[in-house]
């Protein structure tokens, strides 16, 4: 995904709070979450 794409989504992504006091995974990057849902949609992976 372009940086120019990327500066056109970000905005439109909630901004989701950091979660101190509950331990667990660590979130995971939108913009590569959203470069694999758009990969999956593209090939027409099942």
């Amino acid at each position: 995904m372009s940086d120019e794409l990327w500066a056109w989504i970000e905005p439109l992504l909630p901004v989701v709070p950091r979660r101190v006091d509950h331990p667990g995974r660590k979130r995971l990057d939108d913009r590569k979450v959203l470069c694999g849902i758009l990969f999956v949609l593209y090939t027409d992976i099942p």
